[in-house]
């Protein structure tokens, strides 16, 4: 097959995998829709905030829309600002479930499953380990929280009107999601079917194109190639941060940036230590579409938490990666995970169910 057939399947396979990837999003949204809204009501103790967050990402897949939501709880008066700033730090930790189910899908391919649920689940200590830094010293000091006040008060004293970014890449995902989703809605008229049939026509599009994409990668990609990607990544974290925050806010989703990882990192294109820092960048770039909607809507209370929410990534990528001694330490114990999860996958099954739906669920049942 000649190389620029190859290159044109790969980037077919990879619209297919985001179509896929969006439709598991749509079909869990679908399940969890008419629960969402009630998670945030009533909730005062700082831990079951921060669940609230992790579950209510988990059912809508999108700490965007999670962001989004507490941004105009608070602009409304619902919630206040303390309330919220537990529950946008447990949307950072919900979001990742979209690339450990996508990791899933390299179960018993021994070696590339691996480096997948490595590459996924790295995101997932790191955000666990800056909410266990960063909560505490916010409850106690209220840093983050008053930064961002402070931050919100100066930008409202000017134009706050900001044009929205409609992503041409999330569009055409979008637009994709869309057919599928029209040709099942012809087969199943009940909603809670159509969303498992989803759920389902989801995870067979991410099962069989991620399958493809790496057999491809491996041929398409040529060693040189490969050492030169890895090399320019490896010479600053900064540079794979940056390719993160730009990737992430040219899609919108940082689902989409971290899930493409994987079967780069799977097929051996990229390594895992150079694909750290683009998820980290990827944290970030994630906040700045709820932030410009924010400050577009001008409520100081709003700004506040978008705000906090980018101080809070910020802060735990300044506290974590500068640092020799812990900045891989989110991947080395990722590394475990998966080195147990290759010998045993129902236990890797087993942590995507009770880290993100049974922990977070108890917690809220017996701290609210």
């Amino acid at each position: 097959m000649p190389p620029w057939v190859r290159a044109a399947l790969v980037v077919l396979l990879l619209y297919l995998f985001l179509v896929g990837v969006k439709l598991l999003e749509g079909g869990i949204k679908g399940l969890g829709s008419d629960y969402t809204d009630a998670l945030f009501e009533s909730v005062s103790n700082p831990l079951a905030g921060l669940f609230v967050g992790v579950l209510a990402t988990v059912l809508v897949q999108s700490s965007s829309v999670t962001t989004s939501t507490i941004v105009g709880l608070v602009a409304a008066g619902v919630l206040t600002v303390d309330s919220a700033v537990p529950m946008i730090m447990g949307a950072n930790i919900g979001t990742t479930i979209t690339n450990t189910i996508v990791a899933l899908a390299y179960a018993r391919r021994g070696e590339e499953f691996r480096l997948a649920f490595q590459a996924s689940t790295m995101h997932d200590f790191f955000n666990v380990l800056a909410v266990i830094i960063l909560l505490p010293l916010e409850l106690m000091t209220g840093f983050l929280s008053k930064s961002a006040a402070a931050i919100a008060e100066f930008l409202a004293g000017g134009d706050t009107e900001v044009a929205t970014f409609n992503s041409p890449i999330k569009g055409g995902v979008k637009w994709g999601a869309a057919r599928f989703e029209e040709i099942l809605e012809l087969l199943f008229s009940n909603e809670r079917v159509l969303a498992v049939a989803t759920i389902i026509l989801g995870v067979g599009l991410i099962f069989i194109t991620l399958m493809f994409i790496t057999r491809n990668m491996r041929v398409l990609v040529a060693s040189r190639i490969e050492r030169s990607l890895n090399a320019v990544l490896a010479k600053s974290g900064l540079i794979g941060m940056a390719v993160g925050v730009v990737v992430t806010m040219a899609v919108q989703s940082s689902s989409i940036t971290t899930s493409v990882l994987i079967p780069l990192v799977a097929s051996g294109v990229l390594m895992i230590r150079n694909a750290y820092p683009i998820t980290l960048g990827a944290n970030v770039g994630t906040t700045v579409t709820a932030m410009l909607a924010a400050l577009a809507a001008g409520t100081i209370g709003g700004l506040t938490i978008a705000l906090t929410h980018l101080l809070f990534n910020i802060s735990a990528i300044v506290i974590l990666f500068p640092w020799k001694r812990i900045r891989y330490l989110p991947v080395t114990l990722a590394g475990y995970l998966a080195d147990v999860a290759m010998e045993r996958t129902a236990l890797a099954v087993g942590y995507v169910i009770g880290v993100f739906i049974v922990l977070p669920l108890v917690g809220i049942l017996v701290l609210s």
